[in-house]
């Protein structure tokens, strides 16, 4: 789509300048808001990675999503992001010299998590369209409730993007 391609091109040019690297955690949106990223031309100036874990066990054993909070809350959950988002940080960390303890975690992790439908999220019963996104940095994370409009997997995955592009590109116009 033609917004969520400009919206892409700002995020990757805004990063660029600020010298700062994104990683994304997707769930519903399979890989979707990394791809977008990607589309831009020069997006390895500003893009570290992405893990798609759309299974709930993958949050945990990959994100380090707290096990307790998934089989309580379900993967639908503003901490479930927030974790996230903090996690693929650490996880698409780039080398900054020699040996492990010179990798540098992304500056900013977004995270997708939702309920892209046809139906209700079988652990938790929210309804399609239900979306989570978050955003860690090194000040910490925040997480939001989103409305992906739409009526189709389809349109509520691309809302989704759409708003997590959003969300990453007035973040990156705060910091200048």
């Amino acid at each position: 789509m033609p917004e969520t391609f400009a919206l892409a091109q700002e995020v990757v040019a805004r990063a660029t300048r600020a010298g700062v690297r994104i990683a994304t955690a997707e769930s519903l949106t399979g890989g979707l808001l990394a791809a977008a990223l990607v589309a831009v031309p020069g997006a390895s100036n500003a893009f570290s990675g992405g893990v798609v874990a759309y299974d709930t066990q993958l949050k945990a054993t990959i994100l380090g999503v707290d096990e307790t909070l998934l089989r309580d809350r379900g993967p639908v959950d503003p901490e479930v992001a927030s974790q996230m988002a903090a996690g693929v940080r650490t996880v698409c960390a780039v080398a900054a010299g020699d040996g492990p303890a010179a990798r540098v975690p992304a500056a900013i992790g977004i995270a997708t998590t939702g309920v892209a439908g046809p139906a209700a999220d079988p652990q938790s019963g929210q309804p399609a369209g239900t979306v989570w996104l978050a955003l860690s940095t090194v000040a910490g994370e925040q997480a939001e409730q989103v409305s992906a409009a739409g009526e189709t997997r389809d349109e509520i995955r691309e809302a989704t993007v759409v708003a997590a592009l959003t969300l990453l590109l007035d973040h990156l116009r705060s910091i200048g």
